[in-house]
């Protein structure tokens, strides 16, 4: 649905060619017939958008975890079955592996019934995992944290290994106030972002502002008040939303961008991320070394997904403007609090998910 899942299946296309194999990157949403992708899309956009409470009942109904038969995406997803099947076996495919979790259905219904000879290995890239990451169909669930891996052994039964978050090697760089690491990473993009940050709040610390490919949030314009009214440069990722970058662009001493395509350029200039989803941009923070701060996360698995990482202790939520301040004036000066925060969640990247998901669809043909 958000780029999220598209920066995944990148990364994993990347790494593939890069050990001299090949990859093939599938929308689901493009295999469902008659349009339904396209319009289940706008749909949740709008929602996320417009209507939050829709969603967030929409989440409670078909995804929140908990006991009880309700509604799933498997009669929705096996409409494309058939196009996943000839994909599967015109491409000679070795493994498939979803990153959404609508595929995760589709894949793990196509195995259940034999209908799909290849293993399945679903990378669920969400900290807090849903149901409809789940499916008893699956071969092998790859999960971002142990914890994660083992509520998907408990649910379902199925095998789940844990191979951390899938982030470009861009984002990985020494981070400020790590032991023997300059004051800041000085490659060229770094310096262009802080120069245009020294211009716009000379002297404050730079804080980014996370809205998601949509440009999604509650209540921003309130957030980057409080930041400037003490002390710190907003830098909010409005993504493909021109009208809140307009918004926001009108506020003194706030950086409203648009699509960002220097990510971890970005990333290393700033000090810390406000994050309202728990998603993509939040991984790649704790790969460049930036402490994360949740904050008005987007309800259903976004509320989920921030209040998860901070029970994991590689993040923190703000419940209140106060308490926001309180832990961006902590985590951005240096210091222990920074140090412990910024290894704490580099210690989630563990494995390479390209390497696992092959070994795991090797030894289940082996098994199998």
């Amino acid at each position: 649905m958000g780029a999220g899942h598209d920066t995944v299946a990148a990364e994993l296309v990347r790494r593939a060619r890069e050990r001299g194999d090949d990859a093939l990157v599938v929308d689901v949403l493009a295999l469902l017939p008659y349009g339904l992708g396209s319009a289940l899309r706008h749909f949740y956009r709008g929602s996320v958008r417009h209507f939050p409470w829709a969603y967030a009942a929409l989440y409670r109904l078909f995804l929140r975890p908990g006991a009880g038969r309700r509604p799933g995406g498997t009669p929705l997803a096996r409409l494309a079955g058939g196009r996943l099947r000839e994909l599967a076996e015109s491409t000679g495919a070795d493994v498939v592996v979803p990153v959404f979790h609508l595929g995760a259905q589709l894949t793990g219904h196509l195995r259940a019934r034999g209908l799909l000879q290849v293993p399945s290995v679903v990378l669920v890239i969400d900290f807090a995992v849903h149901r409809q990451w789940l499916h008893p169909g699956n071969d092998h669930h790859l999960c971002l944290t142990e914890h994660a891996a083992r509520e998907v052994r408990e649910s379902i039964g199925t095998p789940a290994w844990t191979c951390g978050p899938v982030v470009a090697p861009e984002f990985f760089a020494e981070a400020p106030d790590a032991p023997d690491a300059p004051d800041a990473p000085d490659a060229p993009e770094t310096v262009g972002w802080r120069g245009l940050f020294d211009r716009l709040g000379p002297g404050r610390p730079a804080v980014v502002l996370s809205a998601g490919a949509w440009g999604v949030g509650s209540h921003l314009d309130a957030t980057v008040r409080l930041l400037t009214d003490h002390g710190f440069l907003p830098v909010v990722l409005c993504g493909d939303n021109e009208r809140l970058r307009r918004e926001l662009s009108g506020t003194p001493g706030v950086a409203a961008l648009g699509w960002v395509t220097d990510m971890p350029g970005l990333l290393h200039a700033a000090r810390a991320l406000v994050d309202n989803a728990a998603g993509q941009t939040a991984v790649q923070a704790l790969a460049a070394g930036l402490p994360v701060v949740g904050y008005r996360p987007i309800p259903g698995h976004g509320a989920d997904g921030v209040r998860r990482m901070a029970a994991l202790g590689v993040s923190e939520v703000a419940e209140d403007g106060a308490g926001l301040l309180g832990a961006l004036r902590r985590l951005t000066a240096p210091g222990p609090a920074r140090r412990e925060r910024i290894a704490a969640g580099r210690a989630l990247f563990t494995d390479d998910a390209v390497a696992r998901a092959y070994a795991l669809a090797e030894a289940e043909r082996a098994r199998r």
